[in-house]
């Protein structure tokens, strides 16, 4: 499908004054950035950004949309040309997906035509905002689980196709896999599943839906046993599977109290190597607090898929410097209340103490000629800023199955990279502080 009309008619109609007016092409450089983060977050996680490659390369208008544009009367005929025949041929630098980001960290940079560009901020703002809002939730939570996998299962509270952008997201953020099948084929991902309350009802008993279970998945599966009596139902799993049944899950009651009775059930009945996974409306602070309990595995769906709280990021897309009537690249800058922004082309690194730590974010600016060709001179500046898109070209690196793997590798290190107390889920500072480094 192509991305072309997943934007906001304001681009179209902007588009349509700057060609009558000659300055659609006027060399333009936007930023995605976001002015604050919830009080309760310590730090943000970049993820879409391989999403928002993918979607500018399908960034086409073909025949049906160009009618329907025309139609509408949404623009004129020289405008609907142009768009006929429009392909992204500018740069995109940005973080890597995967790295934890603050307010104002300029998270992706995009450079090209005012009309090439323009026409890209809402499609990469839809997907930047889910996705970082996702796996920043996604981040706090396998924190919490200190090691114990988490799996995606959010698939049915959420749009089908946000469905499928959250169980990505999840996974760039440390999730060990997705129940939604679109997404392990589309990227390659992890999945995972058994069956649910619907199927041991539709059994006349609880043990003729274990054997069927058993019979077609094998005793390494996962049986549900909390649709009735929990107690009898982990006695007849193990009666009908054998003490290497592969595990159990509960999905309701106090699950902390329920693990620690089940394990001690499963280990008295010789099941010491079957695992238990807790699913039911779980969010970071009840992962958190199972820490202690003997827990193998947390099912995550609904809180992870609407961002635990904060379901979106508050980015924004900028125009910061543009081309003047003498073709000179300048810093433009909004003043509006509350809605400030810094002109100029930005760069940035993380600062990093002798053991590795980070200690500050480090956002560059000053001459537009001096922040293109920076890159840090100190050996405690780590640059975070890498090439996305040059000249139309998308670096398929950061797409596909091996652009998740990378941003879940780049997710990891970076998060290792905060200060210990970046992980507390209290409300309180941000991680590190955001200071900025002037060039002449």
């Amino acid at each position: 499908m192509g991305t072309a009309l997943l934007t906001d008619r304001y681009e179209l109609t902007m588009l349509q004054g700057a060609l009558a007016d000659g300055t659609a092409d006027r060399r333009c450089v936007f930023e995605v950035f976001t002015r604050r983060l919830p009080s309760w977050r310590r730090y943000a996680v970049l993820a879409g950004t391989g999403r928002v490659l993918e979607a500018i390369e399908r960034f086409r208008f073909d025949e049906d949309e160009l009618a329907w544009l025309e139609q509408e009367s949404v623009v004129d005929a020289r405008t609907l040309d142009y768009l006929a025949s429009y392909r992204f041929t500018g740069d995109v630098r940005g973080y890597a997906e995967g790295e934890v980001f603050f307010p104002s960290s300029p998270v992706m940079v995009v450079e090209g035509t005012f009309a090439e560009a323009v026409l890209l901020e809402t499609v990469i703002l839809s997907i930047l905002n889910y996705d970082s809002a996702v796996a920043s939730a996604a981040s706090r939570m396998t924190s919490a689980a200190v090691g114990r996998p988490c799996l995606e299962m959010g698939s049915r509270r959420a749009h089908e196709e946000a469905a499928v952008a959250a169980a990505r997201a999840a996974v760039v953020a440390g999730f060990a896999g997705t129940s939604n099948l679109e997404a392990g084929r589309r990227y390659g991902l992890r999945t995972i599943g058994t069956a649910a309350h619907a199927f041991t009802l539709l059994h006349d008993d609880e043990e003729q839906a274990f054997r069927a279970q058993i019979a077609s998945s094998g005793p390494g599966t996962t049986l549900l046993v909390d649709t009735y009596d929990v107690t009898r139902g982990v006695e007849l799993a193990i009666e009908v599977a054998g003490t290497g049944l592969g595990g159990v899950r509960l999905d309701s009651g106090d699950l902390g109290v329920q693990a620690v009775e089940v394990r001690k059930q499963l280990d008295a009945l010789g099941a010491t190597g079957t695992t238990i996974t807790v699913t039911s409306d779980l969010d970071e602070y009840a992962i958190a607090s199972l820490a202690a309990v003997p827990v193998d595995s947390y099912g995550v769906g609904t809180k992870l898929v609407v961002g635990s709280g904060a379901p979106t990021c508050g980015m924004v897309y900028k125009l910061v410097a543009r081309e003047d009537s003498s073709g000179k690249l300048s810093p433009v800058a909004k003043a509006s209340t509350s809605k400030t922004s810094v002109g100029g082309r930005k760069s940035a690194a993380r600062r990093l103490d002798e053991d590795g730590r980070a200690v500050a974010e480090v956002v560059v600016t000053g001459r537009d000629e001096a922040v293109a060709a920076w890159s840090p001179a100190d050996a405690d500046l780590r640059p975070l800023l890498v090439d996305l898109v040059t000249g139309g070209e998308v670096d398929h690196r950061w797409t596909g199955a091996a652009g998740v793997a990378a941003a879940a590798a780049r997710h990891e290190a970076s998060r290792d990279e905060l200060p210990r107390g970046a992980r507390r889920l209290s409300t309180g500072d941000l991680a590190v502080p955001t200071t900025s480094l002037v060039l002449d």
